[in-house]
């Protein structure tokens, strides 16, 4: 089957094409969708992309989380639908309590730049079942607004209830609590993450490793993971 994969484009959006290519290079059908519209045009899973939608006024992702077509994600949400947020899109599904807690600007107060490691908290998701649990990755990593926050009640369920998709390595890049990088929710098919995978998916283009410079591709499992995740539910 061909597994069509939709991208919401907003105003303001800068990452909705490196994330429709990285769907291609997945192996899956990227759709364009767009913030005004009411039709999800059939697709299989839905990624909400980075970028300063609506020029992040008010806060980021706020206005977004009240766009015409988050209607029609929140309730493919609730029917199971697979659905990722790249920072952008994760401040968007904080503001629309898909996930909990909020994003706040970074500690030091600066828009930051670099590859980040992250440790792979819970391998169990529709975005993550390619990956081992407690595996280390390296995914580029570029935001104003990446500081996680919520009350203690729910960082307590968050971690007790494992929650919390990803956590920072090495450095906490924007003061998130308890190192938080990225979030599921309890079904495991909403999740939102704030460095992109998008960026690091095809030889020569992401991260350096060891190996040569800019050949990390440790976000393209993202991908392939929805895509597994929508075959497994059609067979």
């Amino acid at each position: 089957m061909t597994v069509r994969i939709g991208v919401i484009t907003f105003p303001g959006s800068l990452d909705d094409v490196d994330a429709q290519r990285a769907i291609r290079v997945a192996g899956a059908e990227p759709v364009a969708l767009w913030h005004g519209s009411h039709d999800l045009d059939g697709v299989d899973a839905l990624v909400l992309p980075g970028g300063f939608s609506y020029g992040d006024y008010l806060r980021a992702g706020a206005i977004a989380a009240h766009a015409p077509i988050m209607a029609e994600v929140k309730d493919a949400a609730a029917k199971g639908m697979p659905i990722l947020g790249i920072c952008n899109g994760f401040q968007m599904l904080v503001e629309a309590h898909l996930l909990p807690g909020g994003l706040i600007r970074n500690a030091h107060q600066q828009f930051i730049r670099r590859d980040q490691r992250l440790r792979v908290e819970n391998a169990s998701t529709a975005w993550t079942s390619e990956f081992e649990q407690g595996q280390e990755i390296v995914i580029p990593l570029k935001n104003a607004d990446g500081g996680y926050i919520c009350s203690v009640e729910t960082l307590e369920r968050v971690e007790g209830e494992g929650l919390v998709a990803f956590r920072y390595l090495g450095v906490n890049p924007n003061g998130s609590l308890d190192d938080i990088a990225g979030l599921t929710n309890e079904r495991g098919n909403v999740v939102g993450l704030m460095p992109h995978p998008e960026h690091a998916v095809e030889p020569g283009f992401g991260p350096d490793t060891s190996a040569a410079m800019r050949s990390g591709v440790d976000g393209l499992g993202f991908f392939t993971s929805a895509v597994q995740a929508v075959v497994g539910a059609a067979a």
